[in-house]
Protein backbone atom coordinates (compact mmCIF):
# COMPACT_ATOMS: atom_id res chain seq x y z
CA UNK A 1 0.00 0.00 0.00
CA UNK A 2 1.42 3.36 -1.03
CA UNK A 3 1.59 5.72 1.93
CA UNK A 4 3.05 8.91 0.49
CA UNK A 5 4.24 10.40 -2.77
CA UNK A 6 6.11 13.66 -3.30
CA UNK A 7 7.52 15.11 -6.50
CA UNK A 8 11.04 16.47 -5.87
CA UNK A 9 12.10 17.34 -9.40
CA UNK A 10 11.03 16.95 -13.00
CA UNK A 11 12.10 13.32 -13.05
CA UNK A 12 12.08 11.79 -9.53
CA UNK A 13 9.36 11.27 -6.95
CA UNK A 14 9.46 9.89 -3.43
CA UNK A 15 7.21 6.96 -2.68
CA UNK A 16 6.83 5.53 0.82
CA UNK A 17 5.34 2.08 1.34
CA UNK A 18 5.07 -0.43 4.14
CA UNK A 19 8.25 -2.50 4.02
CA UNK A 20 6.43 -5.47 5.57
CA UNK A 21 4.63 -5.96 2.26
CA UNK A 22 7.78 -5.83 0.10
CA UNK A 23 10.33 -8.46 -0.87
CA UNK A 24 13.99 -7.47 -1.00
CA UNK A 25 17.22 -9.22 -2.04
CA UNK A 26 18.45 -8.29 1.48
CA UNK A 27 15.46 -9.96 3.08
CA UNK A 28 15.97 -8.56 6.61
CA UNK A 29 14.63 -5.22 5.35
CA UNK A 30 11.08 -6.45 5.89
CA UNK A 31 11.53 -7.12 9.64
CA UNK A 32 11.03 -4.49 12.30
CA UNK A 33 11.56 -4.71 16.08
CA UNK A 34 9.21 -4.53 19.08
CA UNK A 35 10.15 -0.94 19.92
CA UNK A 36 9.35 0.32 16.42
CA UNK A 37 5.72 0.74 15.40
CA UNK A 38 6.24 1.31 11.66
CA UNK A 39 8.56 -0.09 9.03
CA UNK A 40 8.64 2.12 5.93
CA UNK A 41 10.48 1.79 2.65
CA UNK A 42 11.45 5.09 1.04
CA UNK A 43 11.80 4.75 -2.73
CA UNK A 44 13.20 7.26 -5.25
CA UNK A 45 11.16 6.66 -8.40
CA UNK A 46 11.88 7.64 -11.99
CA UNK A 47 9.79 6.39 -14.92
CA UNK A 48 8.18 3.76 -12.67
CA UNK A 49 11.59 2.33 -11.66
CA UNK A 50 13.08 2.38 -8.17
CA UNK A 51 16.53 3.96 -8.46
CA UNK A 52 17.33 4.27 -4.74
CA UNK A 53 15.62 2.99 -1.61
CA UNK A 54 16.05 2.83 2.16
CA UNK A 55 14.04 0.99 4.81
CA UNK A 56 13.53 2.74 8.14
CA UNK A 57 11.93 1.47 11.34
CA UNK A 58 10.03 4.28 13.09
CA UNK A 59 9.51 4.39 16.87
CA UNK A 60 6.73 6.11 18.81
CA UNK A 61 9.40 8.27 20.45
CA UNK A 62 10.36 9.81 17.11
CA UNK A 63 13.45 7.83 16.12
CA UNK A 64 14.09 6.24 12.73
CA UNK A 65 16.58 3.39 12.39
CA UNK A 66 17.94 1.48 9.40
CA UNK A 67 17.91 -1.23 10.60
CA UNK A 68 17.40 -2.41 14.19
CA UNK A 69 18.43 -5.97 15.15
CA UNK A 70 20.13 -6.48 11.78
CA UNK A 71 23.78 -6.53 10.74
CA UNK A 72 23.16 -3.35 8.73
CA UNK A 73 20.60 -1.46 6.67
CA UNK A 74 21.18 1.77 4.83
CA UNK A 75 20.64 3.05 1.31
CA UNK A 76 20.47 0.72 -1.69
CA UNK A 77 21.12 1.84 -5.26
CA UNK A 78 19.05 -0.20 -7.70
CA UNK A 79 19.53 1.81 -10.91
CA UNK A 80 22.25 4.23 -12.01
CA UNK A 81 22.01 7.56 -10.21
CA UNK A 82 24.00 10.78 -9.88
CA UNK A 83 25.32 12.25 -6.66
CA UNK A 84 22.88 15.14 -7.10
CA UNK A 85 19.90 12.79 -7.30
CA UNK A 86 21.18 10.82 -4.31
CA UNK A 87 21.45 14.01 -2.25
CA UNK A 88 17.92 14.96 -3.31
CA UNK A 89 16.67 11.55 -2.19
CA UNK A 90 18.22 11.90 1.28
CA UNK A 91 16.78 15.40 1.63
CA UNK A 92 13.33 14.19 0.57
CA UNK A 93 13.49 11.39 3.15
CA UNK A 94 14.50 13.82 5.91
CA UNK A 95 11.67 16.19 4.98
CA UNK A 96 9.15 13.37 5.08
CA UNK A 97 10.48 12.13 8.43
CA UNK A 98 10.16 15.63 9.86
CA UNK A 99 6.51 15.70 8.78
CA UNK A 100 5.81 12.54 10.79
CA UNK A 101 7.59 13.96 13.88
CA UNK A 102 10.85 12.02 13.63
CA UNK A 103 13.70 13.92 15.30
CA UNK A 104 16.60 11.42 15.11
CA UNK A 105 17.73 9.17 12.26
CA UNK A 106 20.27 6.37 12.60
CA UNK A 107 21.63 4.52 9.57
CA UNK A 108 24.04 1.59 9.41
CA UNK A 109 25.28 1.60 5.83
CA UNK A 110 26.13 -1.82 4.39
CA UNK A 111 29.73 -2.69 3.45
CA UNK A 112 30.67 -2.24 -0.20
CA UNK A 113 30.43 -5.97 -0.92
CA UNK A 114 26.66 -5.73 -0.45
CA UNK A 115 26.24 -2.25 -1.95
CA UNK A 116 28.94 -1.23 -4.42
CA UNK A 117 28.00 2.45 -4.09
CA UNK A 118 28.53 2.53 -0.30
CA UNK A 119 31.43 5.00 -0.52
CA UNK A 120 29.32 7.40 -2.58
CA UNK A 121 26.38 6.89 -0.23
CA UNK A 122 28.55 7.63 2.82
CA UNK A 123 29.75 10.83 1.18
CA UNK A 124 26.15 11.82 0.43
CA UNK A 125 25.11 11.13 4.02
CA UNK A 126 27.94 13.32 5.29
CA UNK A 127 26.99 16.13 2.89
CA UNK A 128 23.38 15.82 4.05
CA UNK A 129 24.21 16.57 7.67
CA UNK A 130 24.74 13.05 9.01
CA UNK A 131 27.44 12.49 11.63
CA UNK A 132 29.70 9.43 11.39
CA UNK A 133 29.51 7.65 14.75
CA UNK A 134 31.44 4.45 14.11
CA UNK A 135 33.15 2.24 11.56
CA UNK A 136 32.89 -1.52 12.08
CA UNK A 137 35.02 -3.84 9.97
CA UNK A 138 33.75 -7.08 8.44
CA UNK A 139 36.09 -9.75 7.09
CA UNK A 140 35.18 -11.24 3.72
CA UNK A 141 36.26 -13.90 1.30
CA UNK A 142 35.45 -12.59 -2.18
CA UNK A 143 35.27 -14.32 -5.54
CA UNK A 144 33.19 -17.27 -6.74
CA UNK A 145 36.19 -18.93 -8.42
CA UNK A 146 38.44 -18.20 -5.46
CA UNK A 147 35.96 -19.85 -3.10
CA UNK A 148 35.97 -22.94 -5.31
CA UNK A 149 39.77 -23.08 -5.45
CA UNK A 150 40.00 -22.61 -1.67
CA UNK A 151 37.65 -25.56 -1.11
CA UNK A 152 39.53 -27.80 -3.56
CA UNK A 153 42.85 -26.98 -1.92
CA UNK A 154 41.85 -27.05 1.75
CA UNK A 155 38.99 -29.54 2.13
CA UNK A 156 41.08 -32.78 1.90
CA UNK A 157 43.05 -31.76 5.00
CA UNK A 158 39.84 -31.30 6.99
CA UNK A 159 38.33 -34.55 5.73
CA UNK A 160 41.37 -36.36 7.12
CA UNK A 161 41.01 -34.51 10.42
CA UNK A 162 37.35 -35.53 10.66
CA UNK A 163 38.20 -39.18 10.07
CA UNK A 164 41.06 -39.17 12.59
CA UNK A 165 38.84 -37.71 15.31
CA UNK A 166 35.65 -39.66 14.54
CA UNK A 167 33.75 -36.50 13.69
CA UNK A 168 30.80 -35.99 11.36
CA UNK A 169 29.62 -32.76 9.74
CA UNK A 170 26.04 -32.10 8.69
CA UNK A 171 24.75 -29.18 6.62
CA UNK A 172 20.97 -28.99 6.52
CA UNK A 173 18.08 -26.56 6.28
CA UNK A 174 16.76 -25.83 9.76
CA UNK A 175 14.11 -28.36 10.80
CA UNK A 176 13.89 -27.50 14.50
CA UNK A 177 15.47 -25.02 16.88
CA UNK A 178 16.85 -27.23 19.66
CA UNK A 179 20.38 -26.24 18.60
CA UNK A 180 19.74 -22.72 19.91
CA UNK A 181 19.67 -24.07 23.47
CA UNK A 182 23.12 -25.59 22.96
CA UNK A 183 24.46 -22.38 21.42
CA UNK A 184 23.23 -20.39 24.43
CA UNK A 185 24.58 -22.97 26.88
CA UNK A 186 28.04 -23.34 25.33
CA UNK A 187 28.61 -19.62 24.89
CA UNK A 188 27.26 -18.96 28.37
CA UNK A 189 29.77 -21.43 29.82
CA UNK A 190 32.51 -19.43 28.12
CA UNK A 191 31.17 -16.16 29.48
CA UNK A 192 29.85 -14.90 26.14
CA UNK A 193 26.55 -13.04 25.93
CA UNK A 194 24.24 -14.04 23.09
CA UNK A 195 22.19 -11.04 22.03
CA UNK A 196 19.75 -12.47 19.55
CA UNK A 197 15.95 -12.58 19.53
CA UNK A 198 14.97 -16.24 19.29
CA UNK A 199 11.36 -15.56 18.29
CA UNK A 200 12.48 -13.17 15.57
CA UNK A 201 14.95 -15.74 14.23
CA UNK A 202 12.29 -18.46 14.20
CA UNK A 203 9.95 -16.17 12.26
CA UNK A 204 12.62 -15.37 9.69
CA UNK A 205 13.55 -19.02 9.21
CA UNK A 206 9.87 -19.94 8.86
CA UNK A 207 9.30 -17.29 6.18
CA UNK A 208 12.65 -17.71 4.40
CA UNK A 209 13.72 -21.32 5.00
CA UNK A 210 15.84 -21.30 1.83
CA UNK A 211 18.08 -18.58 3.32
CA UNK A 212 19.20 -20.49 6.45
CA UNK A 213 21.47 -23.51 6.86
CA UNK A 214 22.67 -25.22 10.03
CA UNK A 215 26.24 -26.53 10.08
CA UNK A 216 26.76 -29.03 12.92
CA UNK A 217 29.71 -31.15 14.01
CA UNK A 218 29.06 -34.30 16.02
CA UNK A 219 31.20 -36.90 17.76
CA UNK A 220 30.29 -40.19 16.08
CA UNK A 221 31.36 -42.19 19.15
CA UNK A 222 28.93 -40.38 21.43
CA UNK A 223 26.38 -39.40 18.77
CA UNK A 224 26.43 -35.94 20.28
CA UNK A 225 26.66 -32.48 18.70
CA UNK A 226 29.74 -30.53 19.76
CA UNK A 227 29.60 -27.44 17.51
CA UNK A 228 27.06 -25.43 15.54
CA UNK A 229 26.97 -22.46 13.20
CA UNK A 230 24.35 -20.81 11.05
CA UNK A 231 25.02 -19.87 7.45
CA UNK A 232 22.63 -17.17 6.26
CA UNK A 233 22.06 -15.99 2.70
CA UNK A 234 21.55 -12.32 3.58
CA UNK A 235 21.45 -11.72 -0.17
CA UNK A 236 21.01 -14.30 -2.94
CA UNK A 237 24.71 -14.15 -3.90
CA UNK A 238 26.30 -14.30 -0.44
CA UNK A 239 26.64 -16.22 2.82
CA UNK A 240 26.91 -14.72 6.31
CA UNK A 241 28.59 -16.56 9.21
CA UNK A 242 26.29 -16.34 12.24
CA UNK A 243 25.78 -17.72 15.76
CA UNK A 244 28.68 -20.14 16.01
CA UNK A 245 29.31 -22.08 19.22
CA UNK A 246 31.53 -24.95 20.37
CA UNK A 247 30.97 -27.22 23.37
CA UNK A 248 33.72 -26.19 25.82
CA UNK A 249 33.81 -29.76 27.18
CA UNK A 250 34.80 -31.21 23.82
CA UNK A 251 38.42 -32.35 23.49
CA UNK A 252 38.36 -32.14 19.69
CA UNK A 253 40.68 -29.57 18.14
CA UNK A 254 40.09 -27.19 15.28
CA UNK A 255 36.29 -27.22 15.41
CA UNK A 256 36.06 -23.54 14.50
CA UNK A 257 38.15 -24.15 11.39
CA UNK A 258 35.95 -27.09 10.40
CA UNK A 259 32.78 -24.99 10.73
CA UNK A 260 34.28 -22.35 8.46
CA UNK A 261 35.57 -24.91 5.97
CA UNK A 262 32.06 -26.32 5.55
CA UNK A 263 30.66 -22.82 5.24
CA UNK A 264 32.98 -22.45 2.25
CA UNK A 265 31.83 -25.82 0.90
CA UNK A 266 28.22 -24.66 1.17
CA UNK A 267 29.05 -21.35 -0.52
CA UNK A 268 30.76 -23.19 -3.37
CA UNK A 269 27.71 -25.41 -3.87
CA UNK A 270 25.43 -22.36 -4.06
CA UNK A 271 27.84 -20.45 -6.31
CA UNK A 272 28.06 -17.57 -3.84
CA UNK A 273 30.09 -14.55 -4.91
CA UNK A 274 31.34 -13.79 -1.41
CA UNK A 275 31.32 -14.94 2.21
CA UNK A 276 30.87 -12.46 5.06
CA UNK A 277 32.60 -13.60 8.26
CA UNK A 278 31.10 -10.66 10.14
CA UNK A 279 32.70 -8.30 12.61
CA UNK A 280 34.93 -9.30 15.51
CA UNK A 281 34.07 -6.46 17.84
CA UNK A 282 32.20 -6.03 21.10
CA UNK A 283 31.55 -3.06 23.34
CA UNK A 284 35.01 -3.68 24.79
CA UNK A 285 36.63 -3.22 21.37
CA UNK A 286 38.19 -5.45 18.71
CA UNK A 287 38.75 -9.14 19.48
CA UNK A 288 42.24 -9.42 18.01
CA UNK A 289 42.54 -13.19 18.37
CA UNK A 290 39.24 -13.69 16.52
CA UNK A 291 40.31 -11.23 13.81
CA UNK A 292 43.55 -13.19 13.37
CA UNK A 293 41.65 -16.50 13.24
CA UNK A 294 39.28 -15.20 10.56
CA UNK A 295 42.18 -13.74 8.57
CA UNK A 296 43.10 -17.30 7.54
CA UNK A 297 39.70 -17.54 5.83
CA UNK A 298 39.40 -14.02 4.40
CA UNK A 299 40.90 -12.02 1.56
CA UNK A 300 39.28 -8.63 2.11
CA UNK A 301 38.09 -6.25 4.83
CA UNK A 302 35.35 -3.67 4.46
CA UNK A 303 33.58 -1.34 6.86
CA UNK A 304 29.96 -0.76 7.61
CA UNK A 305 29.42 2.82 8.75
CA UNK A 306 27.05 4.02 11.47
CA UNK A 307 25.52 7.47 10.96
CA UNK A 308 23.12 9.71 12.85
CA UNK A 309 21.29 12.92 12.04
CA UNK A 310 19.20 15.23 14.23
CA UNK A 311 16.24 16.65 12.35
CA UNK A 312 15.51 20.22 13.41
Amino acid sequence: MEAYKQVKSDSFSLRVVSANEERFPYFLRKYSSPNFSQLLDFQWIKKSKIHVSMTLAISESGEAYSLPQSPFGGIWVEESISLEALLEFIQAVLERLKEIKVHLVRVIQAPKQYEEHSDLISYALQESGFHLEKLTSHQFFIGKKRIGKFVQKSLPKYLSKLKENNLNVRINPIQNFSFLEEIRLWNGQKGYEMNFDENRLIQQVSEYPERYFLISISDSRQEKSIAHSLAVKLTPNSFYYYLSAIDPKSQAKGLGEILLMYLFKLAEKHKAEFIDLGSSESEAGPNHSLIFFKSRFSNDISNKSSWSCLIK
